[in-house]
């Protein structure tokens, strides 16, 4: 079922991952939940917060930024510099 659950999130859109995400703070924060499920909704949140992770850095290596000359003006496009 694990396996099952985390295939699924890999799915997931960013946006989809991120308000599943946040409805799980939400439950968890309202401390209503019974430690059982509390514990299994903690880790499907980290395995949430795992691909908004992975997804952030996908966008991130798909970003250019602006390159401009010494007058100020934009001369094209160049690969973001991330390390």
């Amino acid at each position: 079922m694990a396996d099952t659950a985390h295939a699924d999130v890999k799915k997931l859109s960013f946006e989809r991952a991120i308000e599943e995400l946040e409805l799980i703070v939400k439950r968890l924060e309202d401390g209503k939940v019974p430690l059982e499920e509390s514990v299994a909704i903690y880790e499907r949140g980290e395995s949430l917060k795992r691909r908004c992770e992975e997804l952030l850095r996908q966008a991130e290596v798909r970003v250019d930024k602006i390159a401009i000359d010494a007058s100020g003006q934009p001369t094209g496009t160049e690969p973001l510099d991330v390390q």
